[in-house]
């Protein structure tokens, strides 16, 4: 095993060990601190539901938690690429796969590991305990016993019954195909396609290929042994369905003036000469994980007119299970439906084959540090993280279940059960992934100033092992060195000790230029020259050179001590009047943006317009419309005090320089952040029925406090402070911040670079 699996293998065990074991946990969701509530919680109140449920089984959809609680059940015979390990081993599969659930759709799982191999035990157990649950999702259960579960369940349950590994790929896969079919100008009626797999995907892929007009005389589906033909003997019942007429026997026959090619089977199968022997315009989705059939860098260059899709995320056109099954139960359940039959799976496919067409929202663009993703060739399928899925799969798959007849409780007012699904999405950290994700598109050389601290190198590790920045290491050369050793740290990458006489010309050079800049702001040469040997004004020296993209330092020093150097060396941005620390918390709402929490101690009036206005400009920067509400202790001029006049003050100046801002204040904060209240006192806002993400305090205390609170009471992701108004990307952590943080500020400094980069020539093309 190499020094990085040896790593990785560590670093997996202890994500799955530490704090406390596994990935998913019961949270109480009523009250429980008083004896009233434990006694209606429990005995004697708990009576009371129960008697309704008696009445009326449906009744346990109001009373518990039945109708948002899925069962994502195994028994581990076919374990993503790790074959049948058993259902002990299978359990962290699944216990992923109801996080995954949850960050997607706000959708609770318990996992269930079933301990047996024989088809109508296992359907037992499942039917057994199917009253506790809204829906089941099978998974990594090996072909052909899956199909025959599956099948039995959804006739002999009244609740959503679905085996991913069969549908999930063939939804996403079938959205994409309609897709590159329209930009290729293919007919699905005539498209000649060929199947390498015949796996519980491989058949449900094609199932569903067909339910769209696709003829099963125009596909050849292939295993291990090669093409199946209708000649070939010993076949199951699915590989008999698309057993071919033709007489060929191999890949490379099969390949010949085909349209599509579908690989759910192994590794590098697909050869150049096999993709050029395909049909113009071929469209090939090779999804074998994690290597698909053919790379796909070989194909578009073997193929200059290739539609190319993979199951990888470094690549355009990700065949991703995840944009499916969380949204399709999502549909589901939100119908109370009996089960999710194939005009439900259609839907779903319609409504992702259709939001590809339409117009991405910047967040997304931002996120795959595109400048504009369109309905083409390297777009023929939703990204990921694209926050409209939950708006408009699950209300397709709703509508499908309810003009099926297998819906319950159907939905009347659309528009309000879009808002509802819309609000869901603010239960995950999706931001930190999108700000990763986007700094991996464009990685910059970002400075570590305190290299020779073991959580700043942990850090500086991270960010190098995925691809977020490349990192320049500062601090004592041999301290660094051991801490690589000690974390098998063995890239390559820049150490630079400043106090060393190794880097004399250097410290001189930039000796002289710092001088340059202050002789006449009482620093001598000899003091520039001095300076050059801390390592703050020479990280921050390296960054006004061009010889690094940002720095981040603080971790072991106070706040203030590093912000002067910063502010000496690097400065402020041009036309900027004010610098301030803006922290982005990662909260049950959604991403909440709270400034000036780092900077400012007390704002007038005027200054906390201008934070307010950067702090606008940083929230766009992430994607996000902010929705700003500056806070105080009063509402709209129930107070005199001038505290409060100067919050007023700030919103009237914003309103009329900067119209277009959606802010408003004073205001407190519960007002600001409970939107049917300010609604029902206040109307006249301009923040009325908007949902607040941004909030300006009045002073350093306020805002320092809020967040520190935030961060420690509620275990609320903070990243920051994120310095605005620089004129070169730095950021100064605050003291002993952990190594999460300190990952999430690199990646804010690569990103803030992009974008001063992105500036800067958009200027020059002006000019």
């Amino acid at each position: 095993m190499t020094k990085k699996n040896n790593k990785l293998r560590r670093e997996a065990l202890v994500y799955h060990a530490k704090p406390q074991p596994g990935k998913i946990k019961v949270v109480p969701t009523k009250r429980y601190a008083t004896q009233r509530d434990l006694a209606l919680a429990y005995s004697p109140g708990v009576a009371e539901p129960c008697l309704e449920i008696e009445k009326n089984d449906r009744n346990a959809y109001k009373y518990t938690s039945k109708g948002n609680l899925v069962a994502v059940i195994s028994n581990g015979t076919a374990v993503l690429g790790l074959g049948d390990i058993g259902p002990s081993a299978a359990k962290p599969v699944m216990e992923g796969k109801g996080l995954l659930f949850k960050i997607f759709a706000d959708i609770d799982v318990f996992d269930i590991e079933v301990d047996t191999k024989d088809v109508d035990k296992f359907i037992d157990t499942v039917k057994n305990i199917a009253p506790t649950f809204g829906g089941i999702n099978l998974e990594d259960i090996k072909a052909p016993e899956a199909f025959e579960i599956e099948r039995r369940l959804k006739e002999e349950l009244d609740i959503p019954v679905m085996h991913d590994d069969q549908h999930g790929t063939a939804i996403i896969s079938a959205a994409a195909l309609l897709n590159a079919l329209e930009i290729s100008g293919k007919n699905i009626e005539e498209t000649r396609i060929v199947v390498s797999g015949a796996g519980a995907a491989a058949v449900s892929c094609t199932r569903l290929y067909k339910s769209f007009g696709a003829r099963a005389e125009n596909i050849v589906m292939l295993d291990s042994k090669g093409v199946i033909r209708k000649d070939r003997e010993n076949l199951s019942l699915e590989k008999l369905e698309f057993a071919s007429a033709r007489k060929i026997d191999t890949l490379e026959e099969a390949m010949v003036n085909a349209d599509v090619f579908i690989g759910l089977s192994i590794a590098d199968i697909v050869t150049p000469e096999m993709l050029l022997s395909m049909a113009d315009n071929p469209i090939v989705f090779a999804m074998a994980n994690p290597n698909p059939e053919i790379s796909y860098d070989l194909a578009v260059a073997t193929r200059k007119d290739i539609i190319m899709a993979t199951g990888r995320s470094d690549h355009p056109n990700q065949v991703n299970n995840v944009l499916g099954f969380p949204f399709i139960f999502r549909g589901a359940l939100d119908v109370r439906a009996t089960k999710i039959n194939e005009e439900m799976k259609k839907a779903a496919v319609v409504a992702l084959a259709e939001l590809a067409k339409e117009n991405v929202p910047e967040q997304v663009n931002i996120a795959y540090g595109e400048t504009r993703l369109n309905f083409g060739r390297e777009y023929i399928i939703p990204k990921p993280f694209d926050p409209r899925l939950i708006a408009k799969v699950p209300p397709a798959v709703a509508k499908a279940a309810m003009e099926s007849g297998v819906a319950t409780e159907p939905i009347d007012d659309w528009a309000k059960y879009e808002e509802e699904l819309m609000q869901r999405l603010g239960n995950d950290n999706k931001i930190v992934r999108l700000l990763h994700n986007r700094a991996k598109t464009n990685p910059k050389r970002v400075v570590f100033a305190e290299a020779d601290q073991l959580d700043v190198m942990k850090a500086a590790q991270i960010v190098y092992e995925e691809g977020i920045a490349h990192p320049i290491l500062l601090g004592r050369e041999d301290i660094i060195r051991d801490l690589k050793k000690e974390l098998e740290f063995d890239a390559d990458v820049p150490i630079i000790d400043p106090k060393t006489d190794e880097y004399n010309d250097q410290k001189n050079h930039y000796a002289r230029r710092y001088w340059e800049s202050r002789q006449r702001s009482g620093i001598t040469l000899y003091e520039a020259e001095k300076k050059m040997r801390e390592r703050n004004y020479f990280a921050a020296m390296m960054v006004n050179e061009g010889d690094a993209d940002g720095l981040i330092t603080g971790y072991s020093r106070s706040y203030p001590s590093v912000v002067k150097p910063m502010l000496e060396l690097i400065g402020k941005a041009k036309g900027t009047t004010k610098v301030a620390a803006m922290n982005l918390m990662v909260t049950e709402r959604g991403p909440m943006f709270l400034s000036d929490t780092s900077i400012n101690i007390n704002p007038t009036g005027k200054e906390l317009a201008k934070i307010a206005q950067m702090t606008a400009h940083t929230v766009k920067m992430f994607g996000f419309e902010p929705a700003i509400a500056m806070l105080s202790y009063g509402n709209f001029g129930s107070s005199g005090f001038p505290e409060a006049s100067k919050v007023r003050e700030a919103v009237s100046y914003l309103h009329k320089y900067y119209p277009d801002i959606i802010v408003d204040g004073e205001l407190q904060a519960d007002f600001a952040l409970n939107k049917d209240m300010l609604q029902d006192k206040f109307p006249f806002s301009k923040l009325a029925g908007k949902k607040v993400n941004t909030l300006i305090f009045p002073n350093l205390d306020a805002a320092n406090i809020t967040y520190k609170l935030m961060k420690e009471l509620y275990k609320a992701d903070s990243i920051g402070p994120i310095l605005m108004g620089m004129r070169k990307p730095v950021h100064i952590l605050q003291l002993g911040a952990s190594v999460e943080e300190m990952v999430n500020i690199a990646a804010i400094t690569v990103v803030d670079a992009q974008e001063k980069e992105r500036r800067e020539k958009q200027l020059a093309a002006e000019i």
